[in-house]
This record gives structure tokens, sequence and C-alpha cells, in this order.
């Protein structure tokens, strides 16, 4: 395999992993939280007052994931204003529950993303 392919394949799995495993992991999270609380059904009720969650959580990885790979860490604040700002108007006045929750999920896909950069780079250093 050529240095391209191998530079590639590195992207590709662990950008994959970013993406496709950051969802999990936000919905193991939130169960975790939820499991003393029989009052709960914190998976059902954010996914009703943050519609698109899973997709802009997708969208959110994607970006997160490239602007660290490309060596542009700036992007992830970028990316942090632009969700911010565009779930404002769902999150005002809304229940602290949430915003807890928009605050969790945000986190917590944002730090797999991240690491999952950081690995690929790490993977990428010790491959050129």
């Amino acid at each position: 395999m050529t240095d391209a392919l191998i530079d590639i394949a590195i992207v590709v799995a662990a950008g994959a992993a970013a993406v496709g495993l950051g969802g999990p992991l936000v919905l193991a999270l939130f169960r975790r939280i939820d499991r003393h609380d029989d009052d709960v059904d914190g998976i059902t009720d954010a996914r009703s007052t943050l519609r698109g969650g899973a997709w802009i959580g997708v969208l959110e990885r994607v970006a997160v994931f490239a602007t660290l790979v490309a060596g542009w860490p700036e992007g992830v604040a970028l990316v942090a204003v632009v969700k911010g700002l565009g779930r404002y108007p769902e999150l005002k006045g809304r229940e602290p529950d949430v915003s807890e929750r928009f605050i969790i999920g945000t986190f917590t896909s944002v730090l797999w993303a991240a690491g999952c950069a950081g690995v690929a780079r790490w993977l990428l250093a010790l491959a050129g």
C-alpha cells in the first residue's frame, strides 16, 4: 500500500468511528443518566423537543473531526457557535433538563470526535 492510501485509510477509519460511534455513545450516556429516574423518559423528551438532533450530531462530528484532522482547531469554535445559535430559539425558556441534555450531548459528541481526530493525527504521524 502506498503512503497516500495508508493516510486515506487512517482518516476514513477514524472518521467513520467519530461519526458512526458518536451517536450510540451519546445515547448510552443519556440512558445511564436516566436509569435511576423512573418518571423520566429523557431520550424521548429530548427527541420531541430538539428535533433533528441525531442528524445535527452527525454533522457536528463530521465538522469537528474534519477541522481537527485538517489542523484547523478554530473550526471547533465555529461549529459550537453555529449549533448554539441555531438551537437558541428552541432552548430559550425551556425547562433546565432540555438545556442540560443539549450541553451533555454536544460535549460528548465533540469530545468523541476530537478524540478520534487526535488518534487519526497520531496514526498519520506514525505512518508518515
